[in-house]
């Protein structure tokens, strides 16, 4: 455990709650988690920071899964075939990450969320439930690919390369991919957030820079907030997740945009 004040202890145990709770709802959550941990440990290296919250993050998103997957009809097998896809391509994103200007991506990255919040704003009955959805509405093999493919190649490809918003692109691109309600694309991305958290944390794990007694604390704290946002979630419907969804969209367009301010 680094040496920090309780307050600050507290501070990032808070954090983690919200950012399990966002990031359970419709993804998102390591905009919150992440600056945090990074406000909250200036003198911690910042691979030690990215270990940690990977520790931290895995934590929330198993609990959330597991509490959509008790209530909500998941195709299991197929998430975690997009999720070991992703996998591989958040590791591949990782690999050219060092290559990349994120001064580069920061607009590319603003331009397409603010695309995203007009469509879902635009389209108001994208990703409500409908006669059909969910498992039981079928889907073509060609979706299926392509939701291998480009939704867990692709956005594990950003995942490494940048990374900001992961979990809501999930989110969206499942929907539109695979015909599925919000509440269902939320559930499946957190399966595939699962594998994703998995592969990272055992590198940082295997590189010796997780700092597991601080992790274990907030994990708590985000393994409460992911399962009370996953039970909201299922409780309150496809309008609560798309009303946190456009905050969400609209936090990452302002933090992406304040980044590109201060570049």
């Amino acid at each position: 455990m680094p040496d920090i004040t309780l307050t600050t202890l507290v501070l990032l145990c808070l954090a983690a709650a919200a950012a399990g709770w966002i990031d359970a709802v419709v993804g998102g959550g390591g905009l919150l988690l992440l600056p945090a941990l990074l406000l909250g440990l200036p003198n911690v290296p910042a691979a030690h920071v990215l270990g940690t919250n990977k520790a931290v993050a895995i934590v929330g998103t198993s609990g959330a899964a597991v509490t959509f997957l008790r209530k909500a009809p998941v195709r299991v097998g197929l998430a975690v075939r997009v999720g070991l896809m992703a996998l591989a391509g958040s590791m591949t994103g990782a690999f050219f990450a060092a290559g990349i200007s994120s001064d580069v991506l920061r607009p590319v990255i603003m331009v397409v969320l603010l695309g995203v919040a007009a469509f879902v704003l635009l389209r108001p009955s994208f990703g409500a439930p409908t006669e059909g959805d969910g498992t039981d509405r079928p889907v073509t093999r060609a979706r299926i690919v392509t939701a291998i493919v480009l939704v867990g190649g692709g956005i594990g490809f950003y995942d490494g390369l940048f990374g900001p918003g992961t979990g809501t692109f999930l989110v969206l691109a499942l929907s539109a991919v695979l015909h599925l309600d919000l509440v269902t694309a939320s559930a499946t991305a957190k399966i595939v957030n699962v594998c994703t958290n998995a592969g990272a944390l055992a590198m940082f794990a295997y590189q010796g820079t997780v700092l597991w007694q601080l992790a274990a604390v907030m994990a708590l704290f985000n393994l409460a907030g992911g399962m009370i946002g996953a039970r909201m979630a299922l409780s309150r419907g496809s309008g609560f997740v798309r009303a946190v969804l456009l905050t969400v969209v609209f936090s990452l367009v302002a933090k992406l945009g304040f980044d590109q301010w201060n570049a």
